[in-house]
């Protein structure tokens, strides 16, 4: 029970660091190609997990099964082009990068399942936290990728006020979270998802293998 305990720990583990840190890493990628170099040059453009991992967030999400990385420093005034636009592509890159490992990882993880491999629940796990957070994260409270994304489409006297009592904000999610109202809201979405990928992969497997 013991190894099979530490064998769970560090599975999650290296699946929430698959999650996280391209998620991290595509929101300070497009924020370099969108002209604002702040994430270069504070190192968030790396594969290292320290440059990421909250300590108390990553505990956080293993027990809680919610949790948080280090926020990756953005500048939108240094953003070329339309502002809104650039801040919009910017917030959601992490999404989009989350959906598409999850996408990924559920396709491996049906032709997985067809050979019996061990790497099984190592791949459930990247599969399932990667829809997770792309879902979880589009919910539009501060300090997640969603309400970004609500901002940019605020007018700037709105936004301004938005960004100015965000700090408010941070209350409702966590009472939200641990009422059980987001889990709710967003459960039956992330099902959904999983099982309309599991789906097209067994269908793909189905038509390649047999």
């Amino acid at each position: 029970m013991r190894n099979f305990d530490i064998a769970s720990i560090l599975i999650n583990i290296i699946a929430l660091m698959i999650a996280i840190i391209p998620h991290e890493i595509a929101h300070g990628y497009v924020a370099y190609l969108c002209g604002d170099t702040t994430a270069k040059d504070d190192g968030r453009l790396s594969l290292n997990p320290l440059h990421h991992i909250d300590p108390i967030g990553l505990i956080s999400m293993l027990v809680f099964r919610f949790g948080w990385a280090k926020a990756v420093p953005i500048n939108p005034y240094r953003f070329k082009g339309n502002r809104k636009v650039a801040s919009l592509l910017v917030s959601l890159a992490g999404v989009f990068t989350n959906f598409i490992l999850g996408f990924i990882s559920g396709i491996i993880l049906v032709y997985l399942n067809y050979r019996s491999s061990f790497l099984v629940p190592l791949f459930t796990s990247i599969f399932w936290y990667n829809i997770m957070l792309g879902v979880f994260n589009l919910v539009p409270l501060p300090p997640l990728d969603g309400s970004k994304v609500l901002a940019t489409l605020l007018p700037e006297d709105l936004e301004y006020k938005f960004y100015k009592n965000e700090k408010y904000f941070y209350f409702v999610l966590v009472i939200m979270i641990f009422s059980g109202v987001v889990d709710k809201f967003i459960a039956p979405i992330i099902e959904s998802i999983l099982k309309g990928i599991i789906y097209l992969g067994i269908n793909l497997w189905n038509t390649i293998l047999f």
